[in-house]
């Protein structure tokens, strides 16, 4: 087999395609392939490493959506993202910090769903134990893994939060500067809760001893989260949302994920005809369809049965031909352009996307949000903290309010594409807030017969901050992204000039099937993954 451009393809229905951010955690799905795993077993091995190799993006702490494909190509949501706890109480929040969240920090921290969500996935179809799925995990947190390039650059950019808490210092800047790419880092405590995970299930961590470690520790730090609140949690199996776009299904999650949005804008963008160019001389177009979609994230996006606008209503057919017509006349008003302020906006997930050749497929969207979440590694379990509670609002007129066991606004979104009974790609990216854009100009790409690898290397732009209480008006452009759309995407808005595959634009992970069978398998080249196909033993 021949692998170009961090892509590979290989025909034949004896084999699963994997794309992932990290060459070990690619690795290590392929080794479980290779002992008789398929596709879910793939994404499951290589979850678990993501965990322990990039912790400034994903953590057992985290946590997670996923779709998962059946061979009859039943399609479901696993939406494991967990809620504030019982103990909250919003007037305290708001005496405390008026109307909006803290970004870090122990009050940041809601219950983590990762755990309870890769056993959901184990159970829809592993063939391999789940101890299995945990040892090359374990092994690399108790010998000791190399600093990826993305995992130095993210502790050098939020160094000051890295050496703020213990446990994040001891581990990746033990010497008072960060580690740098190459050198290796070991995780003992991280280890110790692989080890009781792969030997006592899930149940050790959402009321087991495990989680009565992890809320012990956090509780110190003045957390409000519980072993209750652990106990009480189980993901929810959702009907994916599904819509079209020429020839194709579209299937993502429904709130709280934001998956909605990359619907919107391709609803939108399509009722506008096939002449235009949104990724060249109407880019602009495309950018104001961006920011709608934002405004309409913000304005209605909460758990489902609290929006004041239902997802049918959003997507309604007349609705996003409004779209489209209120993009195209952002686009012939004057622009105000604010100057361009300092500072990167920042979203850390990771996209797992597996296919094996019996119709099996899985996007795996796992994350602690922000780089290192609330930036608390709990010492005694080696655990990193998410800060998934930043984006709860205190605002008395929000939909997205924060109150006891109720779930945030989401960030991650899986999606897959079929045409008729067939997958066609598999893809989720790295993003924060920005994930429907990016999403959206790698299946623009994908659609116009784009390779993979090629769809997910090509210069993009994010508009907007991918963080929590952070709007900017400004955007976010690659070079040497095309001259057109710079042109077009300037005349609405202030650009940030950002190098080739910079990670601001994330990280997307693609497969794709096409009409012969054969799967293509691409990892960005702005992580430090690598997609490949394997052929599965008998």
């Amino acid at each position: 087999m021949i692998v170009v451009n961090n892509t590979q393809r290989t025909s034949a229905r004896r084999h699963c395609a994997i794309a992932t951010p990290h060459a070990l955690a690619t690795e290590a799905a392929s080794d479980v392939i290779r002992s008789g795993g398929n596709a879910i077993d793939a994404a499951l091995s290589a979850a678990f490493v993501l965990s322990v190799v990039y912790p400034h993006n994903t953590s057992l702490g985290g946590d997670l959506i996923a779709l998962v494909r059946q061979p009859d190509g039943t399609i479901t949501t696993v939406n494991s993202s967990g809620p504030a706890s019982q103990h909250v109480d919003l007037a305290d929040f708001r005496t405390r910090f008026g109307d909006s969240m803290p970004v870090t920090g122990v009050d940041t921290i809601t219950v983590p769903g990762a755990i309870a969500g890769l056993a959901t996935l184990h159970a829809f179809g592993a063939s391999r134990a789940w101890e299995q799925h945990l040892s090359a995990a374990y092994h690399l947190a108790a010998n000791g893994a190399p600093v990826a390039s993305s995992l130095e650059a993210a502790t050098k950019e939020q160094f000051d939060l890295v050496r703020g808490d213990p446990g994040l210092a001891a581990l990746l800047a033990p010497l008072g500067e960060p580690l740098r790419t190459g050198e290796r880092f070991i995780q003992p405590a991280l280890a110790g809760s692989l080890r009781t995970l792969a030997e006592d299930g899930p149940s050790s961590f959402y009321g087991g001893q495990l989680g009565r470690d992890l809320v012990g520790g956090l509780a110190a730090l003045g957390a409000q989260l519980d072993i209750s609140d652990l106990g009480e949690f189980s993901p929810r199996l959702e009907e994916p949302l599904r819509a079209t776009y020429g020839p194709w299904d579209i299937w993502t999650s429904g709130p709280n994920s934001q998956g909605f949005l990359l619907l919107e804008v391709l609803g939108a963008l399509e009722t506008l005809g096939p002449s235009r160019d949104p990724l060249g001389r109407d880019a602009d177009i495309l950018s104001e369809l961006f920011r709608l979609a934002t405004n309409d994230r913000d304005t209605y996006l909460a758990e489902a049965n609290l929006m004041t606008k239902s997802v049918s209503e959003l997507l309604a057919p007349a609705r996003l031909a409004g779209l489209g017509r209120e993009a195209v006349a952002r686009t012939t008003a004057t622009a105000n352009k604010p100057a361009p302020e300092k500072g990167r906006p920042k979203g850390d997930t990771v996209a797992v996307v597996t296919v094996d050749g019996n119709g099996r497929a899985v996007c795996l969207i796992q994350s602690v949000f922000h780089a290192f979440g609330a930036a608390i590694l709990e010492p005694s379990t080696g655990i990193v903290m998410h800060n998934r509670g930043s984006l709860f609002s205190l605002s008395s007129d929000s939909v997205n309010q924060l109150a006891p066991r109720r779930r945030p606004a989401h960030t991650l979104m899986p999606v897959m594409v079929t045409r008729g009974d067939a997958v066609a790609w598999v893809a989720g990216t790295m993003g924060g807030k920005a994930q429907p854009q990016i999403l959206t100009q790698v299946l623009l790409r994908l659609f116009a017969g784009e390779a993979p690898g090629d769809a997910v290397a090509a210069p993009r732009w994010v508009v907007g901050g991918l963080e929590a209480n952070h709007v900017e008006e400004k955007a976010y452009v690659e070079s040497p992204i095309a001259a057109t759309a710079r042109r077009s995407i300037q005349s609405r808005l202030s650009i940030v000039d950002l190098p080739q595959h910079d990670e601001i634009t994330g990280h997307s992970q693609v497969v794709g099937v096409l009409d012969d069978g054969s799967l293509v398998a691409a990892s960005d080249p702005r992580s430090d993954g690598r997609g490949v196909t394997v052929e599965i033993s008998e």
